[in-house]
């Protein structure tokens, strides 16, 4: 261990080898990390959450638990990594928190005697989570559009706002698969498909690193395989299912986004926490994948390897376990990595190369920001022609809610509305008289996540305005349906199960032309809301007397549009086959009425598909379209998990036909590839979106494999009459999966290409053969069907 030496309190004036970015980032961190004390090297692995309250879990769990008040000035002489949610703690004018943190960078890099700055970082899973920020659609929303392009835009102007203020990393995306929609968190994620939320994430990390802000994958991994979709709950999992369902998507988002930092998860696997898995955070992540970014803890999750995991005696254990393990810092606040561990290296419990690796590694990424050039100013981009003496005048100058972002947020809400059924009700004409009946149908909030700021922190904060414009879907048919007479009734709440207005919105539907049913769910936090992080379900029934009300417009005698403003897929009983058309939207954003209300009137053409299968009954949980073949109905049990509506499922305002079916060759090696072709015409009247998606069925396996799995989709596009040649090549490596002994393999045999319109539509089937040996593949392996268009 190196001796301690005393620091210097007056900062480096002039440039070190570690402030020359002309040097290689090796070399000037070498240079940082020599030159450092071990106070000043753990600094740096740890943030502080200035103005967390310790009264009460309000955007974390055991919150109230784990902060402390910590003495910002007493720790800044020997820096410090990260400052947490500087605009996501509580509501403050973007103009104004830009000059705070710039202030707070100022009073760090002065203390500090190398003068490094902090990584300043945000939530952003639903755009960026400040005061005044445009709401954009939910994760799940993001995979129902089945457009990576349109997601990397979205994440590209997030990106680009948040760094505008001084803002440098991101604490997304989630790329957990689900496995049981009675998850709470259901809503954050892309989907339950691993290769539609890869393909998803990744366009979501190149879009927020392209504007300069680190992306953080989360959670790795496991969390959502959590028993009985409980929250933070034991993950009961075998290898295979781990490593062909829940690696595959943080696999692919750091080997095509160039990812730079992770998150793992609160859950243990078969014992193990994963902020204390070596052989995930070391062996797999950096030994076998290559990754060189950080890894960052889930907030206070090192501190819960003591005090839920049970796998650390103290503080000092729970630090050294996660820094051996391959943790890198420690976030929201310091806990473990402050004095606990100082005290361990001090008495040789923790090596200080151990803490070096560490260092190293939130250096570089701090070079790669440029945090360690000499010429880094601490002013952000937002400020640069303000008066920073005058914090009045700045008050309302940052516009991050500009008509840009609504018009980005507008078209992913459009293109992520799924409509599930129709019996040719919808597009509407000009009905006369409305009735808009339901919870969800004058409720602002209703089209936001979880992790949106007016619901993350501004709940907390009633006496402040929202900051943006929601308008409610009542607005939104008002608006759409200038002449009609909209009457709106509650009926019910979302989970108060009160069913005395039941009966009245009954004799309001009888007498109007449509009945428009505004149901789903409210976002929240630890039990606050009927979704989000720790709102789990018990079961998939709608929440509270929403299915009571459902049956009694049903049976009005009117015909009625359920409309679903929801954060995971809910049975709807008689509504799967009696209502007049369903509308699945999932936390759609500040946009979100606007683009339900242009599909019910046809403005907008419906192109969304299901990210998650809608279940026919409530019960039969988990279930996924995943499923092996003993997951199916049978004979031998008398539940029947056959979804209402599969995977993938969309309907369309025209019609589509698929034909011309080629294939370059029935057979290929285990190293080859095969090339289809297909061509897709509009036969409607109407322009519309298909979803050409393609599904790999594998007959005869070593190991149980699921009947069918996505391994590729594109968006087809067509006008009325017109028509498009679709061609994809699919490597042999997407046949792959782990096999008994561990390691993936290809092997030969039968193959089924399924091009479907969705999981539960096939349209055209190729039936292939690989030959010769078996093959084992690792990460290098070939991860995309290569699609192309051209006319017909």
């Amino acid at each position: 261990m190196t001796a301690n030496v005393a620091v210097e309190t007056t900062p480096v004036t002039v440039p070190h080898l570690w402030n020359d970015p002309a040097q290689d980032i090796d070399t000037r961190v070498s240079a940082l990390i020599d030159a450092m004390t071990v106070e000043e090297k753990v600094a740096q692995l740890f943030g502080i959450w200035v103005g967390a309250s310790d009264e009460g879990g309000e955007v974390a769990p055991h919150q109230h638990d784990m902060e402390e008040a910590v003495d910002i000035e007493t720790l800044l002489p020997a820096g410090l990594g990260q400052l947490t949610r500087p605009f996501g703690t509580a509501p403050v004018d973007p103009a104004l928190g830009a000059l705070s943190l710039m202030r707070t960078q100022q009073r760090i890099t002065s203390a500090n005697r190398f003068g490094i700055p902090a990584v300043a970082h945000e939530e952003c899973l639903t755009g960026f989570a400040t005061w005044g920020a445009t709401a954009y659609p939910a994760p799940l929303s993001w995979g129902a559009t089945f457009d990576p392009d349109l997601v990397r835009r979205m994440a590209t102007a997030i990106g680009r706002d948040m760094r505008s203020l001084g803002v440098h990393q991101g604490l997304a995306p989630v790329l957990d698969v689900v496995r049981d929609a009675r998850w709470g968190r259901v809503e954050e994620t892309i989907g339950e498909d691993p290769y539609l939320v890869g393909s998803i994430g990744t366009a979501y990390a190149q879009g927020l690193q392209s504007a300069g802000v680190v992306a953080t994958l989360k959670h790795f991994v496991g969390y959502s395989a959590s028993r009985a979709g409980r929250n933070l709950a034991p993950v009961g999992i075998g290898p295979r299912e781990r490593a062909d369902v829940l690696l595959p998507p943080f696999e692919m988002v750091l080997r095509d986004g160039a990812a730079q930092s992770v998150m793992h998860a609160y859950t243990d696997t078969d014992g193990v926490p994963s902020a204390a898995d070596e052989e995930l955070l070391t062996g797999l992540l950096r030994d076998t994948w290559g990754f060189e970014g950080t890894v960052v803890a889930d907030y206070f999750g090192i501190a819960f390897l003591k005090i839920l995991h049970g796998v650390a005696g103290d503080w000092a254990d729970a630090a050294a376990a996660a820094l051996h393990a391959g943790v890198d810092v420690e976030l929201p606040t310091v806990k473990t990595f402050g004095a606990p561990l100082l005290e361990a290296v001090s008495a040789g419990r923790v090596p200080e190369p151990l803490v070096d690796r560490a260092l190293r590694r939130v250096l570089t990424q701090k070079a790669r920001l440029g945090l360690l050039d000499a010429d880094w100013s601490p002013v952000p981009p937002a400020l640069a022609e303000a008066d920073p003496d005058d914090p009045q005048a700045l008050r309302g100058t940052v516009d991050l809610d500009t008509p840009a972002n609504r018009e980005l947020a507008r078209e992913i809400a459009e293109q992520a509305v799924v409509l599930l059924r129709n019996d040719g009700t919808l597009p509407l004409g000009r009905p006369r008289r409305i009735a808009l009946v339901g919870p969800n149908g004058d409720e602002p909030t209703a089209v936001l996540g979880c992790y949106s700021f007016p619901l993350h922190v501004g709940v907390h904060h009633p006496q402040v305005p929202a900051g943006i414009d929601l308008p409610t879907l009542r607005d939104a048919l008002e608006e759409e349906f200038p002449d009609a007479e909209i009457t709106v009734v509650r009926g019910t709440g979302i989970d108060d199960g009160d069913t005395s207005g039941i009966a009245g919105a009954a004799e309001l539907a009888a007498r109007a032309d449509l009945v428009v049913a505004a149901l789903g769910d409210r976002a929240g936090l630890f039990g606050r809301g009927t979704s989000g992080e720790g709102c789990d379900a018990d079961s998939l029934a709608l929440p509270g007397a929403q299915q009571h009300l459902l049956d009694a417009l049903l049976d009005s005698g009117t015909p009625v549009v359920a409309v679903l403003v929801a954060g995971r897929p809910y049975a709807l009983g008689a509504a799967t086959d009696r209502a007049a058309a369903i509308v699945q939207s999932f936390f759609p954003g500040a946009e979100g009425t606007k683009a339900i209300a242009g599909v019910l009137s046809g403005r907008v053409g419906p192109s969304g598909r299901l990210p998650v299968s809608v279940p026919r009954g409530p019960g039969a949980q988990p279930s996924t379209y995943l499923g092996a073949r003993l997951a199916q109905a049978s004979e031998v049990s008398n539940i029947d998990p056959t979804p209402a509506f599969g995977f993938g499922h969309g309907l369309s305002y025209t019609t589509f036909a698929w034909s011309d079916l080629a294939v370059d060759a029935t057979e290929r090696p285990t190293d080859g590839e095969f090339t289809l072709a297909l061509t897709v015409r509009n036969t409607g009247d109407r322009e519309g979106t298909e979803v050409v998606q393609l599904y790999l069925h594998d007959p005869v396996a070593s190991v149980v494999q699921p009947v069918q799995r996505l391994v590729g989709y594109t968006r087809v596009r067509l006008a009325p009459g017109r028509a498009r040649r679709v061609r994809v090549t699919v490597p042999a490596d997407l046949a792959s999966f782990t096999g008994r002994d561990g390691r993936r393999v290809v092997e030969p045999g039968e193959l089924e290409l399924r091009l479907a319109a969705s999981s539960t539509d096939p349209r055209l089937t190729a039936t292939v053969t690989l030959t010769g040996p078996e093959r084992h593949v690792d990460h290098t392996r070939r991860l995309h069907a290569d699609f192309t268009q051209s006319a017909a």
